[in-house]
């Protein structure tokens, strides 16, 4: 009898939840939220104060915040608990893919136009190879609290992991509001929990994949279901600058020669955890290449990927790890 009662309750709470919706702008992007609740549990207002609180640490569009102090600064920083958390996950990557992810690249992005200012840039081999010095992760050491330059000039930019953490967080406000299932999506990086109510549906995220060539618009690739952790991709036709003689450089810079990643990659989608371990590892695993990448992977099984990549006729194909959620195409 009283187990009854237990599941008798559960199935009313259950058809007691509604859909609720929040979005907005933040980190020169969008987010979007859809939670599953009796009630308003997080409004918008407490996720765009959270978000502002994660830039006034992590952007380095803000002049005021504390990565641009650092940036700014001959040693160093105290740091607070964001930007601790983000760097100290980004320098384990680092040390775990051998260094061909690595924050300090910051110098190379803006010499080649992807800087706070968007200027377009082409920098010469004399250009590039002044600035590698100031380039690698081992050139920032953490201290107590404090993160510390070893040499003159380096800078870093944690764009390429602080979504993943913002998101995480995000997740993080809902659950202690006691929300267990919900959607959150930030720039394309996205974490979910549970499924959609009412009717306790599985939730849906489709995968991109560029375009044709007449159209600079991503299309849906692949539907995948997944009812927890997040799902992060990089991709090469995502972000590009376009230099004076035509050609388009892609934003992943590789910190050992200075210049833009070359290989097979067209994207990688991440599936982990937590999100900032996602974000966190999907540039790398394009750096990387597809035969690195999965050798990598199948010494790390908490983390899966599906990678599209152009075969040597030019042909567009993908593979993904065994772990991989299972691709639907609906």
């Amino acid at each position: 009898m009283f187990g009854f009662f237990l599941f008798s309750l559960a199935g009313k709470i259950t058809e007691d939840l509604h859909p609720f919706n929040i979005s907005g702008a933040a980190q020169g992007t969008t987010y979007r939220v859809t939670y599953y609740s009796s009630n308003a549990a997080v409004t918008k207002t407490q996720f765009d104060q959270l978000l502002d609180k994660i830039d006034s640490s992590l952007s380095v569009y803000k002049p005021y915040s504390l990565i641009s102090r650092f940036n700014n600064s001959e040693k160093g920083v105290l740091m607070d608990v964001h930007l601790q958390t983000v760097v100290s996950r980004a320098l384990a990557i680092s040390a775990s893919t051998k260094g061909i992810s690595d924050i300090t690249v910051m110098p190379l992005m803006e010499a080649w136009g992807f800087g706070v200012n968007g200027s377009v840039g082409d920098p010469d081999s004399a250009a590039i190879r002044k600035l590698l010095p100031t380039i690698g992760y081992r050139n920032l050491r953490i201290k107590g609290e404090r993160l510390i330059k070893k040499k003159k000039g380096v800078r870093i930019d944690v764009n390429g992991i602080a979504q993943g953490y913002a998101v995480d967080l995000m997740a993080h406000l809902l659950e202690q509001r006691g929300v267990v299932n919900y959607l959150v999506e930030l720039g394309g990086e996205i974490r979910i929990r549970g499924k959609k109510y009412p009717g306790s549906i599985p939730m849906k995220i489709g995968l991109e994949a560029p375009g044709d060539e007449n159209s600079e618009l991503p299309v849906i690739h692949q539907i995948i279901s997944i009812d927890s952790g997040a799902i992060t991709t990089s991709g090469n036709y995502r972000r590009y600058i376009q230099l004076k003689n035509g050609k388009k450089v892609q934003h992943l810079i590789n910190p050992f020669t200075g210049y833009p990643f070359f290989n097979e990659l067209i994207s990688v989608t991440v599936w982990a955890s937590d999100a900032i371990t996602a974000d966190g590892y999907d540039n790398a695993f394009m750096g990387m290449g597809l035969h690195d990448a999965l050798e990598f992977l199948s010494r790390h099984r908490e983390l899966q990927a599906y990678f599209l990549y152009q075969d040597r006729d030019k042909t567009v194909k993908d593979t993904a790890t065994t772990g991989f959620p299972v691709r639907t195409i609906d």
